[in-house]
């Protein structure tokens, strides 16, 4: 197989089979215990800034983005990104995160966050969200919450929980 092989293509409806079967391998069932899967529970993530890496008509690797808020900040929430094990290490995720936040910060967001490795996502322009700034749903690391910012001071206005953009208002006395 060679990178030549691979194409990169917006995600579509039909690819949610294999994207949650590349989810499965790569995170097993635990996956729905994180606080970013909960999060994502909250409503749809948005398909215009997903991607999928394909091969051969297959999907080898999915980067999902999702609406997020956090007090007066809103943000997307990257995650998942998966790449089937055959496929890792050739820079296919690192491609799919890039193609994520030129479409994010075409679609005017102010910045990009999520849970992950920071030598993984620091070359790619994320650094850690300063401890105790947000909180998850579940528990995280806190040196594992990333931003990505888009438009200059966008990361401090996330503040408090953060939860899917749909959920705002969900629950609270009117």
């Amino acid at each position: 197989m060679s990178l030549a092989d691979v194409t990169y293509l917006p995600e579509t409806p039909a690819h949610d089979p294999e994207i949650e079967s590349i989810n499965e391998e790569a995170f097993g069932p635990g996956r729905f215990a994180r606080a970013a899967y909960k999060i994502r529970e909250g409503g749809p993530h948005e398909r215009d800034l997903s991607f999928v890496a394909m091969n051969g008509g297959t999907v080898i690797a999915s980067v999902r983005m999702t609406r997020v808020m956090a007090g007066s900040g809103k943000a997307l929430l990257l995650g998942p990104l998966a790449v089937r094990p055959a496929f890792k290490n050739l820079g296919i995720g690192r491609k799919l995160v890039a193609m994520a936040l030129g479409a994010a910060a075409k679609a005017g967001s102010a910045c990009v966050i999520l849970v992950g490795d920071e030598p993984y996502y620091g070359p790619l322009g994320f650094k850690r969200i300063p401890r105790g700034q947000i909180t998850m749903p579940r528990p995280v690391d806190l040196d594992r919450l990333l931003t990505h910012e888009i438009e200059p001071g966008a990361t401090a206005r996330l503040t408090g929980m953060v939860h899917h953009a749909d959920q705002v208002g969900v629950g609270e006395p009117a």
